[in-house]
């Protein structure tokens, strides 16, 4: 179901909750003998896109990114965001309530260790946290002298007097033309996988929806059903899921998969096989310690570590591939349409960047397949596109005049997720401007041109897409390409393309290959395109050999290229890119449009 396009513009931070509901919190901590509370931007899979009911970051402090935690103690409170959302913290909190500060530079530990006096007890939900981050969160409080205690009820949620219910999306099954497997397979080869191990805790629902074939509508923008399973070496599986999310006819064909249980039942059962001393693998990325200390505290090993399922899900086979092939044309063709009207609605009227949104986002709906789109648009013209992460509101919209425009968008289809920007003139350039997007494509064409030995990482791919950018002094604070699941979440690892990805990667990996540039106050540059690790034949090669192929077509501003920059070889690779958009995308957009579009993909020389 499609997010309310007018809910999504008026949702905007206020920061002017900060201070009362700070000062309810404390209230609550003194009642309970705390001295502080750690709130992360999580819910019980840590999920990037979270329910209603888990935005309690956000509720607390007005801060609406993805990621960030809040550290609330009696005296002071501090708000900690990645590169992605430093710039955007400042205007959602109040300042003189919360210290916005860069985790970057300044870890949540590090500045508990620092700041926290001795003595003091400072609380976490254990529901919400992984055992990585209480190991850090341990250490630092015994640094400080301090005491870290598990709450059994989440604090916030005391004095979130009208937190939304839990959601009850209806659960959907996956239909096999599109996983390409059957679920049995799946999760016969999970089991396999568990080499020494009796079983496997699934806490994160994108590895339930994939093992399971199935798909939900519990969170926005990824068709997710929040649950968990329980995968056993050898047995029937367990599926633990809110059964007023389950058609009596999704519920008979899951049934013959696992047995299909409550979620309350988990930590009961992991309590039972915690006295049988069984050996369980719980996923370190996404596993509450809630869990994994209810399997320890009742006799049980946990191993925690990598769930095996990512792996298998990021590895694309046949018939995801051919759904992403197919995702991606209707998806260049409804891309194509939208620049083409861009650059006459910029040329003869007013736009403005929620405008743009809901030009691009009706062309999507027009092709009959859209799902959902698969994040909130990133719509910003000027400085808003050197927000990285910025999202427009009805507060924050402005009209697109000269300069630059960055659109970052996707769309879930049942065959496919699609993931793209593109960065527009209107009018005419400035020098540096073109300078800086020629850098930017030279990064994204190293990319698409790579040829790699297998084995090889993200992270010994990462220098070629800054290489032109580091030439003239500049980078960019974000990774250069995440995973891309298959109608899942629009980032998905364990495969990147970034300084640190340790992850080698493989036929059918499908990744975004996302460079740019942000000046900040001025403008932003990101030319992103989801591409596929394909196997390269190579005369005479010695090892195998890899590298891309292009999912995502839709033309690059040839306005915003500074030809001299780019080498012969460059050039090759954008005319061949081009020529290949204009010939795929010319049959399914109508004439006006054809050409328009033969304009945008001519080659240059």
């Amino acid at each position: 179901m499609f997010e309310s396009l007018y809910q999504s513009f008026t949702e905007s931070a206020d920061p002017s909750h900060g201070a009362e509901r700070v000062r309810l919190l404390r209230a609550e901590l003194a009642r309970r003998g705390l001295d502080g509370f750690i709130v992360p931007r999580a819910d019980e899979h840590q999920n990037e896109y979270v329910p209603a009911c888990a935005e309690r970051l956000s509720w607390l402090s007005g801060f609406t990114g993805s990621a960030g935690t809040a550290i609330v103690l009696a005296d002071r409170a501090a708000v900690f965001v990645d590169g992605r959302y430093t710039l955007q913290v400042r205007d959602q909190v109040d300042t003189k309530i919360f210290e916005p500060v860069a985790s970057a530079e300044t870890s949540p530990e590090t500045w508990i260790g620092k700041t926290v006096g001795a003595g003091a007890k400072i609380a976490y939900d254990p529901w919400l946290t992984t055992q990585a981050q209480l190991d850090r969160y341990e250490r630092a409080a015994k640094k400080a002298g301090a005491l870290l205690v598990a709450v059994n009820d989440n604090p916030v949620d005391a004095i979130w007097s009208d937190r939304p219910p839990m959601p009850r999306g209806p659960v959907t099954l996956h239909p096999k033309k599109f996983a390409g497997v059957e679920a049995s397979k799946k999760l016969a080869n999970i089991a396999k996988a568990l080499d020494g191990l009796d079983g496997l805790v699934v806490s994160d629902p994108h590895a339930v929806a994939w093992a399971f074939n199935i798909r939900g509508s519990d969170v926005s923008h990824t068709p997710l059903p929040l649950c968990f399973a329980l995968i056993p070496a050898s047995g029937k599986p367990s599926l633990y899921v809110d059964s007023a999310k389950l058609s009596n006819a999704v519920r008979n064909a899951l049934a013959e998969l696992a047995n299909v249980e409550e979620p309350g039942a988990l930590p009961g059962d992991l309590q039972r096989l915690g006295k049988a001393e069984k050996k369980l693998r719980f996923d370190s990325a996404s596993a509450p310690v809630k869990l994994v200390q209810t399997l320890r505290d009742a006799g049980g090993e946990a191993d925690v570590g990598s769930d095996p399922i990512a792996l298998m899900k990021a590895v694309k086979n046949t018939a995801e591939l051919r759904g992403a092939t197919a995702a991606h044309l209707r998806d260049g063709a409804a891309m194509v349409r939208f620049l083409a009207w861009f650059d006459m609605a910029t040329s003869t009227g007013r736009i403005t960047e929620i405008d743009a949104v809901m030009a691009l986002e009706t062309y999507r709906r027009e092709t009959g397949k859209l799902k959902e789109v698969s994040f909130p648009s990133i719509s910003g013209f000027g400085a808003h596109g050197a927000i990285v992460h910025y999202r427009v509101t009805e507060k924050t919209d402005i009209e697109i005049r000269k300069g630059l425009f960055l659109i970052d968008s996707g769309a879930q289809y049942e065959d496919g997720t699609t993931d793209i920007t593109r960065t527009v003139t209107v009018g005419k350039p400035t020098a540096e401007m073109r300078d800086r997007f020629t850098r930017v494509l030279k990064g994204n064409i190293a990319i698409s041109r790579a040829v790699f030995p297998k084995g090889t990482s993200g992270t010994q791919l990462d220098t070629l897409a800054r290489a032109a950018l580091w030439q003239a002094g500049l980078d960019f604070d974000h990774g250069t390409g995440h995973g891309v699941g298959s109608y899942l979440s629009v980032h998905e690892g364990p495969q990147r393309i970034s300084k640190v990805a340790s992850v080698a990667l493989q036929p059918g990996m499908i990744l975004s290959n996302e460079p740019g540039y942000y000046k900040t106050g001025a403008y932003g540059i990101r030319i992103e395109n989801l591409i596929v690790v394909t196997p390269v034949k190579i005369a005479g090669a010695e090892r195998d050999m890899y590298g891309f192929e292009s999912l995502t077509l839709a033309p690059i501003d040839l306005r915003l290229i500074e030809t001299k920059l780019l080498s012969r070889e460059e050039l090759v690779w954008l005319n061949a890119y081009h020529a290949r958009v204009r010939k795929t995308l010319s049959p399914l957009v109508n004439a006006p449009t054809r050409k328009w579009l033969a304009a945008a993909t001519k080659a240059l020389k």
